[in-house]
């Protein structure tokens, strides 16, 4: 105890020193704090709060919801280009091509079935409108004539024969009109002429006072009562419809467009081509000629947000940080650009979901989904299709035949096994650049309903002769090709197979690329001087296996060796376990006969073969630092045993 004193007492000076450091220290920060006070000029304290990260709330079950599928399931043909396609309230989708043609489809449980087919027009459709409750189809053409259609019953109903070339259509009718009103627009005038859809072939009035130049674009908002109009030089007018005379809108908000940001497309020189309504119709989004989408309020006209799709942009992203192999974004720019000198840019449209929350667009990239709570791309599907979106339309929910109670977001967020039966099947309905089909993307992968021979690929018309050669293919006759070019993101590699030398190793190759399965599979492995491998879905050398599934035997032929260079030879662990890798060879390699089947030799591109092999690696790993993958395989002159 006595020796326990002592050591407190010896303690002691040592704290009270420690307590005049803290008394000092606490002075010091008192005379900081007051010449921080004295200091003139803008704190830290000053600066803006972080703000907090934007979240949607069940965006999870929102898109659950959307289609997610990065290939599409399905395509169905037109005997000539598909410019658009629409998605009714009513479970039909109705597709109308270039040549005046159009197709009615009705959403099933599982996927589409063909209704009926028109041929509307002898001239190219210029629009399909669709009215509020999807029970309405009006087409417009160049003839001087606007088909009506009742979809339900897939009938045409009426023709209004003009005296004029239409430009554009628009339905002007809410829930309880008597009078189905449709307004078209005189092509090179400003007029704006509305008719009776069920009636006679003359107008109910004209309109001519909203616009001094042609108009091209219009939209209605049937909450609000209040027509979107937008004409050549870009600027765009409010009007309703006859409940208030055709007038302004007693729903806007706003006096005078000064007040608004209406003016925005004529300031930037530039014309919309689309207009979007979200579905409580309190905003509207437009896809201009520059490439640009702008979101703004339908009452208040005030620009909310704009989304950058122009090529510019692209450019500069890819400057930056390389968004995806150089020969592939040049093949990419240069399709966009021919898009816009041909005007067909005019048929990338927006669409919003069934919440409000996502817009849907084709881009570039393929097709985006893009979350306007927080202003990031959530989805992007057909980035590894070889077409380019352009027209979609949305079909989202149940068909009439499924549906009952209408869930809520809570209900479809829960456990409950009692609202697992009630499924969906989202599917999003797109037409692409120079293509006679439309394509279909749900929740489903094309292989859950495909077998080793693809045919997502639907010939529901009488096929041209490349499609008559295609159909044979994909039917499994032939099986065989004598050669193939491998189109990678360095150059095209044209190599020669030897089917009768090793027919199964060369069909294992033949239907893998026919398949599309060695689309995007990087060279994993590259040897300088040596070899440069590939064919490995999981990129690593791990993975990969053959038309059959798991591995398949050897076939080694004394007329075949790796005597030469850029032989095309099948990688394995061993005798008898090829799957799906090959390499090819950019030297002599004698000690690889008869451990690898050689099936084929580059004649064309060896090149592309140095280049590759000549790419900085791994030391480890022996795969480049910058992946370098296979776009696509095209295999080439059918070979017959």
């Amino acid at each position: 105890f006595t020796s326990l004193i002592h050591f407190i007492k010896r303690k002691m000076p040592h704290e009270e020193k420690r307590g005049e450091k803290r008394e000092k220290k606490e002075e010091s920060s008192d005379s900081d704090s007051s010449s921080d006070d004295d200091f003139v000029g803008p704190s830290i304290q000053d600066a803006a709060p972080t703000k907090k990260k934007r979240v949607l709330e069940y965006e999870k079950v929102y898109l659950e919801n959307l289609p997610s599928g990065e290939n599409y399931e399905r395509s169905f043909m037109h005997r000539d280009i598909v410019t658009h396609v629409s998605v009714t309230k009513t479970d039909f989708i109705i597709t109308a091509s270039q040549d005046g043609h159009i197709k009615f489809w009705k959403k099933i449980e599982v996927g589409i079935e063909f209704v009926k087919h028109f041929r509307a027009h002898l001239s190219p459709i210029i629009q399909l409108a669709i009215n509020a409750s999807g029970t309405l189809l009006c087409t417009v053409s160049s003839d001087k004539a606007v088909k009506i259609f009742d979809i339900v019953n897939f009938d045409m109903i009426n023709i209004l024969q003009l005296g004029f070339t239409p430009s554009l259509a628009c339905w002007v009718v809410r829930e309880g009109d008597l009078v189905p009103e449709v307004a078209i627009c005189e092509a090179g005038t400003n007029n704006i002429h509305i008719y009776d859809a069920k009636g006679e072939s003359k107008p109910i009035k004209t309109i001519s006072d909203v616009h001094f130049k042609p108009v091209v674009l219009m939209s209605y908002c049937t909450t609000h009562d209040i027509v979107i109009s937008v004409d050549e030089g870009g600027m765009v007018e409010y009007w309703s419809g006859s409940r208030n005379d055709y007038k302004f809108p007693r729903a806007a908000k706003f006096e005078s467009k000064v007040e608004t940001d209406l003016y925005e497309f004529a300031k930037s020189k530039t014309v919309p081509t689309c207009i979007a309504l979200s579905p409580n119709d309190d905003y509207f989004a437009t896809f201009a000629l520059d490439r640009k989408i702008r979101i703004f309020k339908v009452l208040t006209g005030k620009l909310t947000s704009v989304i950058d799709e122009s090529l510019p942009h692209y450019s500069e992203l890819q400057q930056v940080s390389q968004i995806m192999p150089p020969m592939e974004f040049g093949k990419k720019m240069s399709v966009e650009k021919e898009m816009t000198r041909s005007n067909l840019i005019k048929f990338n449209n927006l669409v919003y979901d069934e919440s409000g929350n996502f817009l849907i667009y084709a881009s570039l990239l393929g097709i985006k989904f893009v979350n306007l709570k927080t202003q990031k791309v959530n989805r992007l599907l057909a980035q590894k299709e070889h077409l380019r979106p352009l027209s979609i339309a949305l079909f989202q929910g149940r068909p009439k035949s499924l549906s009952g109670t209408a869930l809520t977001v809570e209900r479809e967020a829960s456990d409950n096994p009692a609202f697992q039966d009630q499924c969906t099947d989202p599917t999003l309905v797109v037409s692409a650049y120079k293509k006679n089909r439309f394509y279909l993307f749900s929740c489903r992968s094309p292989k859950d309903l495909s077998s080793v021979d693809n045919e997502r690929d639907v010939f529901n018309e009488k096929p041209t002769k490349e499609d008559i050669v295609s159909a044979t293919e994909e039917k499994g006759a032939p099986r065989l090709y004598e050669s193939a070019t491998i189109h990678t993101t360095m150059g095209d590699i044209h190599i020669e197979l030897f089917p009768k030398e090793c027919p199964k190793t060369v069909e294992n190759f033949c239907v893998h690329a026919r398949n599309s399965y060695y689309n995007g599979h990087v060279f994993h492995r590259v040897i300088k001087q040596f070899m440069i491998q590939t064919g490995d879905p999981l990129g690593t050398g791990t993975g990969g296996e053959s038309i059959w599934g798991g591995e398949f035997e050897d076939e080694f032929s004394p007329k075949l060796r790796h005597d030469r260079p850029y032989t095309v030879s099948m990688a394995n662990a061993g005798a008898n376990t090829n799957g799906s890798q090959f390499f090819i060879t950019v030297c002599p390699t004698p000690w690889l006969d008869n451990k690898h089947t050689v099936f084929g030799r580059v004649v064309r591109g060896m090149e592309v073969v140095q280049t590759i092999s000549n790419a900085k690696t791994h030391p480890k790993t022996e795969k480049p630092y910058d992946d370098i993958s296979m776009v696509s395989i095209t295999v080439r002159t059918p070979f017959i045993l």
